[in-house]
């Protein structure tokens, strides 16, 4: 292993993150409020930015996608990053372009604690955080008082904005609900997520039906024309007819490409003494969703030439490469990250490098 990525390992195996695991009681998001914070507070000192960036070493093997240069092909999933408070400090970190949100066209507070369970037998998260988020507004006014606009490096690295659905809003007027995240984040994003593949909003997965998505599609395209180009993230958990639909419907649109998949409703793979976790209710993502979201994403590579993002179950560098082989020009990462830190980034560059 390269001595770089060796120490970054050790030092995150061996001290963060049974520190952060510790804390809070172990309560994962505690944990990653925590987590959250610290980076937003590391990423205000340019200093400790460009160290970290020296030993994160090479973002690996720079690629296009739907026009936009990523200096590398590993990037981090929405979800992580909501509120966009740690946008700086993810080029440090090893990757090559970063996704902020969910966020919805209102602030809402998501759903009930405890909503965040962690299987580390399982090297699994359960979550039914429901789209807890500031505001697509609020997320406005933090990147434009940071200076991160669509195509000025401003985060050095390339930035997605996700965009969900606001809970409270019938899925009947979802569009305009999209459509007024979309007005506010354009300018920031070199790229947007439509989410409409989250098990934890009542009534969303709805909108991934043919109709009800080529509708909302063609509203968000049209909107976005010649700003940034859009990205729909699909479930794991549909059948290959329910696919072809999502497919047809993102192509007649005109969308710039695909993400698969998000966390999924299933359960297997959860480790047996975990069991007693199965039944809490929401997205299960992590190792137990490796070989789907495979499936999930050589099915899409296979049916379509738009580029498919592949996320879901990369937990290694040999995932990654999983990925890249079946033919997804990017990887994104999440559970990967939580369990193992900054060196999977820097593996999977590593590993670009090589076999680019």
């Amino acid at each position: 292993m390269n001595p770089r990525v060796s120490l970054v390992d050790a030092g995150y195996r061996g001290v963060v993150r049974p520190l952060l695991f510790a804390s809070h009681h172990g309560d994962p998001e505690s944990v990653h409020e925590q987590m959250i914070g610290t980076l937003a507070r590391f990423s205000r000192s340019p200093g400790l930015v460009a160290a970290a960036k020296l030993l994160a070493g090479s973002r690996g093997v720079p690629t296009t996608v739907a026009g936009i240069d990523f200096p590398g092909r590993v990037g981090l999933a929405a979800g992580m990053d909501k509120d966009g408070r740690a946008v700086l400090a993810w080029q440090a970190l090893g990757f090559g372009f970063a996704e902020l949100g969910t966020v919805t066209a209102q602030a809402q507070p998501g759903n009930d604690k405890p909503r965040v369970f962690r299987l580390r037998t399982s090297k699994a998260l359960i979550n039914r955080m429901g789209f807890n988020n500031a505001g697509a507004e609020r997320l406005h006014r933090e990147l434009s008082l940071l200076g991160v606009y669509r195509g000025n490096g401003g985060a050095g690295i390339p930035i997605g904005i996700s965009i969900g659905k606001t809970k409270i809003v019938p899925v009947a007027d979802a569009v305009d609900d999209y459509l007024a995240s979309l007005d506010l984040v354009i300018p920031h994003a070199d790229y947007v997520a439509i989410n409409v593949s989250s098990p934890n909003t009542p009534g969303l997965r709805s909108l991934q039906d043919g109709g009800a998505l080529l509708t909302l599609l063609k509203a968000l395209v049209e909107r976005a024309a010649g700003r940034a180009p859009l990205f729909v993230k699909i479930a794991p958990d549909l059948t290959e007819p329910q696919i072809d639909e999502v497919l047809a419907a993102a192509t007649d649109a005109g969308v710039a490409g695909l993400i698969a998949t998000n966390t999924t409703l299933s359960r297997d793979g959860i480790d047996p003494a975990e069991q007693s976790l199965a039944g809490e209710a929401g997205g299960l993502s992590g190792a137990p969703l490796t070989v789907r979201a495979r499936e999930v994403v050589g099915y899409l590579v296979r049916h379509t030439d738009l580029p498919v993002i592949a996320a879901g179950g990369i937990m290694t560098a040999d995932d990654a490469s999983a990925m890249f082989d079946l033919g997804a020009p990017l990887v994104q990462l999440y559970t990967g990250f939580i369990y193992a830190g900054p060196a999977l980034p820097a593996r999977i560059n590593a590993l670009t490098r090589r076999n680019p």
